[in-house]
């Protein structure tokens, strides 16, 4: 399952529908083009907290699954731990594969 979700995160970031790093997600979750927060497992603290205030703030849905190593690669980036989907399919299909409903998690 999460295979194909990564792969999912894949499609997403090559039609430009997925951000990642902290400070790129903060920025589309304010401007509400942010569909869905994805967290590394394996996020530190500080990134953590800093982007939770913005999606809490906003309301936005957020999952968490994937090493930071693993949805790097994905994106073709190094050393990002939070993606932002920019699509409500991708965001939609992504959080089916998961089988999370999108609410927001404390």
């Amino acid at each position: 399952m999460q295979s194909k979700a990564m792969s999912l995160m894949g499609f997403a970031k090559k039609s430009g529908n997925l951000v990642s790093g902290v400070n790129t997600c903060s920025f589309a979750i304010g401007k509400g083009k942010a569909k869905l927060v994805i967290l590394a497992e394996d996020i530190s603290a500080g990134s953590e907290k800093k982007i939770m205030k913005e999606i809490r703030k906003k309301g936005v849905p957020y999952i968490q699954f994937g090493t930071i190593d693993e949805l790097s690669h994905i994106a073709g980036e190094s050393g990002r731990s939070v993606f932002a989907v920019l699509d409500k399919g991708f965001a939609e299909s992504i959080l089916r594969e998961l089988g999370e409903s999108g609410e927001q998690k404390s």
